[in-house]
């Protein structure tokens, strides 16, 4: 079997076509060519007058030696596929404890639970259900649950996201997460096209289905239930201390595999506290700019907008500025929302989710400024998270005190005014909103950056230009502050039998990163532990 790539297919383009254009490429008889498939499909719209497919393939085909003797490797290549499979190693003296059940904490969870060592899950949050109801209450009437929330419950915070799993690693064990996703009730097409989403109303029966799984390995999920306290001998894991209905609890463990997320800063400060080597590390603030899906469309399809083919139209932009700082664009989510994303009484944050339909009026990204440690002038590890929580407070004021967040339209923000009124772009923000505004929340460095960096976004996409476009704050919880420090077993350089992991120690950053993180850790506990 070869793989065949770049392929052009036109939009209206029929499964008999995929053979006859992979024959033309390679240049064989079509009836040389059996049991195609498509293994990867993008949009290519670099040029507005000819979007199309670009695909990839793999195909048995007749003469494969002579085939790949004829064509540089970036164009044909023998498949070889790296199978990945889990280790089956049984129980141990005592279960391995995960603490976090997002994508991390999920696939850690899962790995230990197909190998046979029958974890226990400690998630602060709610399940699926219990969460939805929380933000609902939190959208609709303003009362925030700080245990259960957009960034606290099973699947974390990338359950109330796009669910966008492009990554920018590569390992052979991300093939193995796709195809578990779908398991697990995931679309089929993310195991193909080059930017995969699965949508938050999918990704939620996704997660309660690998919560079934792990339970029916033997595993066990313990919910609302927040790490407190690790318990240590000769600085080594022998259990962990967990609260749950205001009750204290406490389980024996060798291995503690600590997948907590980026917003879990009392867990942070605990660890601090109790001597855990950590650093500060860049992380990224900003906030999220909404502009019409339909604009999107035109600017980046041309005159083939509206063709049924094609998805809702997303982008990814970077722009550097001659002082040294970028500003770029993250998370951008298609025909989505700005969602309310606090998870401390007293805080506005944003974040971005769509359906899988990704069928909203508006499309929204975040736009980001990296922040470096030396902007932190604290020597503490923790710096990073007490400017976003102060950022965040400041935003809560800004938005009247009752989780309204500040905006701002983007005409008026490049003239450092006050908007007044909405133009044909609304905020999709709930529970409300109120114009402010942003120099009274960030730093002078991220504020000068996205006001320098809008033009030159513009240059690259019209629809950057419109000042009508809604500016939501803050954006702060797209990435870790902090880096718990760890081995190359992947164990904390402090506590043996500590395995930080995923985003929220600083090892990942998105869905797919953090699962394959997860994974890693699940393998060092079976087999350092």
């Amino acid at each position: 079997m070869i793989r065949i790539n770049d392929i052009y297919l036109p939009l209206g383009y029929t499964e008999d076509m995929v053979a006859q254009r992979t024959a033309k490429d390679i240049k064989v008889r079509l009836n040389d060519i059996e049991n195609i498939r498509i293994v990867r499909k993008s949009v290519d719209a670099r040029r507005k007058n000819d979007v199309h497919f670009t695909v990839s393939v793999e195909a048995e085909v007749k003469n494969e030696q002579n085939i790949l003797k004829k064509f540089p490797p970036n164009k044909v290549s023998a498949v070889v596929h790296e199978n990945y499979s889990v280790s089956i190693v049984g129980m141990r003296s005592e279960r391995p404890v995960v603490a976090g059940f997002g994508p991390a904490g999920m696939f850690a969870a899962l790995t230990l639970a197909q190998s046979g060592m029958r974890p226990v899950v400690l998630e602060r949050g709610g399940d699926c259900d219990t969460r939805l109801a929380a933000i609902e209450l939190f959208r609709t009437k303003g009362i925030l649950d700080e245990t259960s929330n957009v960034q606290f419950g099973e699947g974390g915070a990338g359950t109330f996201s796009d669910g966008k799993l492009t990554t920018g690693i590569r390992d052979k064990r991300i093939r193995h997460i796709f195809e578990e996703l779908v398991r697990f009730g995931a679309p089929k097409d993310i195991l193909y096209l080059a930017k995969p989403h699965i949508g938050t109303d999918i990704l939620r029966d996704v997660v309660k289905n690998i919560r079934k799984e792990i339970i029916s390995l033997g595993g066990e999920v313990i919910f609302e239930a927040r790490l407190t306290r690790l318990v240590s001998k000769d600085d080594t894991v022998c259990g962990v201390v967990y609260e749950k209905n205001g009750k204290e609890y406490e389980l024996p463990a060798e291995n503690v595999i600590l997948a907590v997320g980026h917003s879990a800063r009392d867990t942070f400060e605990y660890l601090c506290n109790k001597g855990i080597a950590m650093e500060k590390k860049i992380f990224a603030m900003g906030v999220r700019i909404e502009h019409l899906q339909s604009d999107v469309n035109k600017s980046l399809y041309g005159k083939f907008t509206g063709h049924p083919a094609l998805p809702p139209a997303d982008y990814k932009y970077a722009v550097h500025l001659p002082y040294g700082r970028s500003l770029y664009t993250f998370c951008m989510c298609p025909g989505g929302y700005v969602v309310a994303a606090a998870s401390e009484k007293n805080s506005v944050v944003t974040n971005g989710m769509s359906l899988y339909s990704r069928n909203a009026v508006n499309a929204n990204s975040a736009l980001l400024v990296n922040v470096e440690p030396e902007d932190l002038p604290e020597d503490s590890p923790l710096a990073g998270c007490e400017l976003q929580r102060n950022i965040e407070k400041a935003a809560f004021l800004a938005g009247g005190s009752d989780y309204s967040a500040p905006v701002t339209l983007v005409g008026d923000f490049l003239r450092s005014g006050l908007s007044e009124s909405f133009g044909k772009i609304r905020p999709s923000y709930i529970p409300s909103v109120k114009f402010s505004i942003p120099d009274s929340i960030f730093p002078d460095y991220i504020t000068d950056t996205i006001r320098k960096g809008i033009p030159l976004l513009a240059r690259k996409a019209d629809f950057f230009n419109e000042p009508e476009a809604v500016i939501t704050m803050p954006e702060t919880r797209s990435s870790s502050p902090v880096r718990i420090l760890r081995n190359d077993k992947l164990n904390s350089v402090s506590l043996k039998g500590l395995y930080p992991c995923g985003e929220g120690a600083g090892y990942a950053g998105g869905i797919v990163s953090a699962a394959v993180d997860g994974i890693k850790c699940g393998e060092a506990v079976t087999e350092n532990g």
